[in-house]
């Protein structure tokens, strides 16, 4: 690379990533060959429209690359439709607004405070801005409030519901949302952008079938390039009439909310490595390492409740754990900030009912997809949790922290990046 300075930065992160445990539940690491697909000449050709129907010529080449990335969606998913031109998650939960429901229409989604999303209707996004949101929270058990949300279905008649978080530990029962969504007649929306590699693994429950709408990024558990695809079902019984808000006519709503609607040409090199991503995904290992995210979760709660950790809802039935710290006298910004100096990347998060602020928090949120990624198990999982209690229980030790630092340094050479050579033995 001419660029030094890029080539520079560049080199940092991968030595960062390496050298260091990410521990994100919303980050993951890609396959080389999702990275090719990602850097190659797809990026230089123009193609706004859909296969078959462009408004550029030489689309020949992408459109069989958008085709694959559709059927191999679809096929994976169980569904009759599929989208995967959403530049990311917000773009395409907008898209999801634009065809379903009007500025100002009563919608209904998770509070970002207790583990929603901010397109689910926070106020200041778009999704509480144009549209009249109300939001639904959790238990002071930590669990999903499925009376609350009944009782406010009842009362504020939503037309659209989204249902998904960024920082909920545990299961979604799409069959009872399905009920509450039917008691005003809204649509339910599905969003399982953390969960998607977990549904196609079996370690969690899929909502097709249940969600008129299901929308996933492609970056997490599914372990591809940044991007989003929607999902659905239908078949429009009359053309003419395609443009109509019913569920036999969601692919048509879909597909021009994106285009014409909201975008323009799409990324074909992010189209392409989507397409690698899902092919990877339907091979019978993504299933075993989708459980043992899981696995690997439930392990690192369990030693982390052991050293007196106050874990929301008191565990994970999926690849995330959210701490709350406030017993252990330190906030999330500066455990995060202790935990990144010892090598282990979390993020600070607010934790249900939490009285502080979302910028200075009382919790963490940390998962396993990452370090599973790069073949850690439950073993690793034990010697993890010790290093996380160390760091925290240490956060104002410069000296331990920068030994553990080393220690994690050390410990990741056994556990190279996808896309990185296996190490010498």
């Amino acid at each position: 690379m001419n660029d030094k300075e890029i080539e520079k930065l560049i080199a940092a992160e991968g030595k960062r990533q390496r050298e260091g445990l990410e521990m994100i539940p919303s980050e993951n690491h890609t396959s080389a060959d999702v990275l090719k697909a990602l850097g190659s000449r797809l990026t230089d050709k123009y193609s706004e429209g859909y296969p078959g129907m462009r408004y550029y010529g030489g689309c020949e080449y992408v459109d069989a690359v958008e085709n694959l990335a559709r059927d191999r969606a679809k096929a994976l998913f169980g569904v009759s439709h599929a989208n995967v031109q959403p530049y990311s998650g917000s773009p395409a939960n907008q898209a999801i607004y634009f065809a379903l429901v009007d500025p100002g229409d009563t919608v209904m989604g998770m509070h970002l405070y207790f583990g929603g999303h901010m397109t689910h209707g926070l106020k200041v996004n778009f999704s509480g801005t144009y549209y009249r949101s109300v939001q639904y929270h959790t238990g002071k058990d930590g669990y999903l409030d499925y009376g609350e949300m009944t009782k406010m279905v009842k009362t504020e008649k939503p037309k659209l519901i989204f249902v998904g978080a960024t920082a909920y530990p545990r299961i979604f029962e799409w069959a009872r949302l399905r009920e509450i969504a039917d008691i005003s007649g809204a649509w339910l929306i599905a969003d399982i952008s953390h969960i998607a590699g977990l549904v196609v693994a079996g370690a969690h429950p899929s909502p097709v079938g249940q969600a008129h709408v299901v929308m996933t990024t492609t970056h997490k558990t599914l372990r591809g390039p940044r991007g989003a695809m929607i999902l659905c079902n239908g078949n429009p019984s009359n053309p003419l009439k395609a443009a109509e808000r019913r569920p036999e006519n969601l692919p048509t709503l879909i597909d021009r909310a994106i285009i014409p609607g909201l975008q323009g040409g799409p990324h074909n090199h992010q189209t392409a490595a989507i397409a690698v991503a899902l092919r990877e995904a339907a091979q019978p290992s993504f299933k075993q390492y989708g459980r043992q995210i899981v696995k690997n979760a439930k392990i690192l709660a369990e030693e982390l409740l052991k050293k007196d950790y106050k874990l929301v809802t008191g565990g994970t039935d999926n690849h995330l754990l959210l701490i709350d710290l406030t017993n252990k006298k330190i906030i999330g910004a500066d455990a995060e900030k202790a935990l990144s100096k010892a090598g282990i990347t979390v993020n600070k998060n607010t934790v249900p009912f939490d009285p502080r602020s979302p910028f200075s928090p009382s919790g963490i949120r940390m998962g396993t997809p990452a370090i599973t990624t790069r073949g850690m198990k439950e073993k690793e999982m034990v010697q993890i949790a010790s290093w996380i209690d160390e760091a925290i229980s240490s956060a104002s030790d410069a000296k331990i922290l920068t030994r553990l630092n080393k220690q994690i340094g050390e410990f990741c050479k056994k556990f190279p990046l996808p896309s990185d050579p296996a190490p010498k033995a």
